[in-house]
């Protein structure tokens, strides 16, 4: 071997080590791709899927191989809209390892969009799809790029809500689906009030009857979370995590008072004896310093489907460990949201031991667009052994949803 061939593949040594083919590149029709250091893939297109209850989108490359996330679920058509308009243009023609490039390009150029709410949420997506994309062309799952924290399976609690509107759920009926999670083999639920700011400081007040109920139909030793989803004022917050922590045991409270009112919830931490939880409604890096430095959370939720994506999430979970903070995901959507979340808290070494989890959920009809899931047993949700985020996607049946 000459010395300019040795050369060569040695520039391409390091690529290739985690290249199944050998810088050959099979697609899913068995065409092959040779690649160069800098990969030679280039996007070629980003299309959107809006879901009854969830939007999802595609990356396509010019590979043949294409990656999968999900944005924000709430204004899907917005959100949708605001990704082929606004953050298609900064991706189609990119090497989808530009993600940092790609990502900032959209954030601060986009900046007249936001730089929260519906842009993260939208960003999220075409974030999420790039992981998964890169993982698909590697090889290898997400949380492995990501740099795994050396776990195989992430422990889950059950996670619903009382309802809202029409749809409220009496005391009892919450209690039933807390004891369906403990027989499934939770070892932990959470009652979600779903009071919301709208709605705060309810009269009658009815957190502590359903935590009673709650506490009643799971028994002593499971352990319980609520979140009071901003429904209080700071004074009437810290009566209820008192009496919460005193009558029924409870654990963990989330979002005690009104989300931005960092003043009020440093108060709540300070008279709290159980931690206090926070985070789900910032959306970046700037907003997560925010809540550590002024509202003080004990943890930290991060939103991997409204907060910019697993990129965002991950400087965001890494800013938490500089302050001692543990990463508890905020997440109840079942498939593509709960594939980005336990890669991404299986990559840092400051994630709760148990991050939250809203079961299968079959009343979204999400898994309808998938052809696999993901391996539950004793409370744990397995990682998939998958590239990327190692969720199979139904294409045909996914594709009755796409918005062009």
């Amino acid at each position: 071997m000459n010395r300019n061939s040795f050369l060569k593949l040695a520039g391409l040594g390091s690529f290739a080590a985690i290249t199944p083919t050998n810088t050959l590149l099979s697609n899913e029709y068995g065409n092959k791709k040779k690649l160069t250091a800098k990969t030679d893939i280039k996007v070629t297109a980003v299309k959107t899927y809006v879901h009854p209850t969830a939007c999802f989108v595609k990356i396509e490359t010019d590979a043949g191989i294409s990656g999968w996330g999900e944005a924000d679920h709430d204004h899907t058509q917005i959100v949708a809209k605001a990704i082929r308009e606004v953050g298609a243009k900064y991706v189609i023609g990119k090497d989808p390892f530009d993600s940092e490039y790609i990502w900032n390009n959209i954030f601060y150029l986009g900046e007249d969009l936001g730089t929260n709410g519906v842009a993260t949420g939208a960003l999220a997506g075409i974030d999420n799809a790039l992981w998964d994309l890169k993982g698909k062309i590697t090889g290898l799952p997400v949380h492995k790029l990501l740099g795994s924290n050396n776990v195989e399976k992430i422990k889950v609690y059950g996670s619903f809500g009382r309802g809202e509107g029409k749809k409220i759920k009496t005391a009892e009926e919450c209690g039933k689906i807390a004891a369906d999670f403990v027989a499934k083999g939770y070892d932990t639920v959470k009652l979600r009030m779903q009071i919301r700011i709208q709605n705060r400081n309810p009269l009658p007040d009815p957190t502590l009857n359903y935590v009673k109920a709650v506490r009643k139909a799971i028994g002593d030793d499971i352990t319980l979370f609520v979140d009071f989803n901003n429904g209080y004022t700071p004074g009437i917050a810290i009566q209820n995590i008192l009496k919460c922590y005193e009558l029924y045991n409870v654990s963990v409270v989330e979002e005690p008072v009104s989300y931005k009112d960092y003043d009020g919830l440093s108060q709540c931490v300070e008279a709290s004896p159980i931690r206090i939880a926070a985070g789900e409604h910032e959306f970046n890096r700037f907003e997560i310093r925010d809540l550590i430095t002024q509202g003080k959370a004990d943890i930290i939720n991060l939103d991997i489907i409204k907060g910019g994506g697993i990129s965002e999430m991950k400087k965001a979970a890494n800013l938490a460990q500089a302050f001692e903070k543990e990463v508890m995901c905020h997440n109840a959507r079942p498939t593509l949201a709960t594939a980005a979340t336990i890669q991404l808290a299986a990559s840092i070494f400051n994630a709760a031991r148990i991050q939250e989890h809203g079961g299968e959920r079959p009343e979204l009809k999400q898994w309808e667009c998938f052809n696999n899931r993901f391996k539950f047993e004793a409370g744990y949700l397995y990682l998939p052994e998958e590239p990327g985020l190692g969720l199979i996607v139904n294409e045909p049946e996914m594709n009755k949803y796409q918005v062009v």
